[in-house]
Formats: structure tokens, sequence, C-alpha cells
């Protein structure tokens, strides 16, 4: 069965888990793929997956999707920390954010690409 290509707004979605920046109406401007080559390389990728390799990268957002709702529906429990039996994983937040951006990383991976700034460790890389 033949995917049919990416829509823009799983390009978007696809962008933002990789942690790179709004794409905005197109490469014009001083961002885009002219300055970061990986962003070249993304919209390339993302233009050209074949059937198969569409699948996954549409499996990836449905799996990212639900993973990212519920870092926010965890705070329904921040402000209770034990009911009865039940007690309350004062990493939860954490732990599902941990999670999420591990899920992050493999699309990244998948699709050959560094991390983008947003999907950063916290260190510097010096390229001379």
């Amino acid at each position: 069965m033949t995917q049919p290509p990416l829509a823009d707004a799983e390009k978007t979605d696809v962008r933002r888990h990789c942690g790179y920046p709004a794409y905005g109406a197109g490469a014009a401007g001083f961002q885009g793929w002219r300055f970061f080559q990986a962003y070249g390389l993304m919209e390339y990728r993302l233009n050209n997956l074949a059937d198969a390799e569409l699948a996954v990268v549409r499996t990836y957002l449905a799996t990212l999707a639900g993973l990212e709702t519920a870092v926010p529906g965890a705070s329904a429990n921040l402000d209770t920390d034990q009911a009865a039996v039940w007690r309350h994983n004062a990493r939860e937040v954490e732990d599902r954010m941990r999670l999420f951006d591990g899920w992050r990383r493999r699309l990244c991976g998948f699709l050959g690409l560094p991390p983008g700034p947003a999907l950063s460790d916290g260190t510097l890389t010096l390229v001379v």
C-alpha cells in the first residue's frame, strides 16, 4: 500500500519533536536550511521517505503525541502526596519528560539527524 506524503502538520510535528525551530513560510530570512545543515537534511528526508519509512515516522508521531499529552496530565497529582494506600511518584513529571525526550531522540536517530537546539542535553559542542 502506498503511503501518502507527510502532511504539513506532520512535518511540523517532526521538526518540533526533533527539537528544531519553526520553519515559517519557507527558507527565507536568517533561519532554515542555509543556517542549519541538519535542517536541510531533515527537510530532504521528510520529502523523500520511502513508504515503509513514512509508516515508521507516523508510528513515532502517534507514540510521541500520547507521551506529550501525558506530561501536562501528570500535573493533576502534584497537589497530593498520598491518598489512602496510593502514594504519588514525586518524580512523575521528570520521568514522563525523560521518556518523552528519549522517544524524541529515537525519532532523530531514525531520521539520521542530530537532536535540534530545543532537545539539547545542555552540553556545548565546539566545532572547529
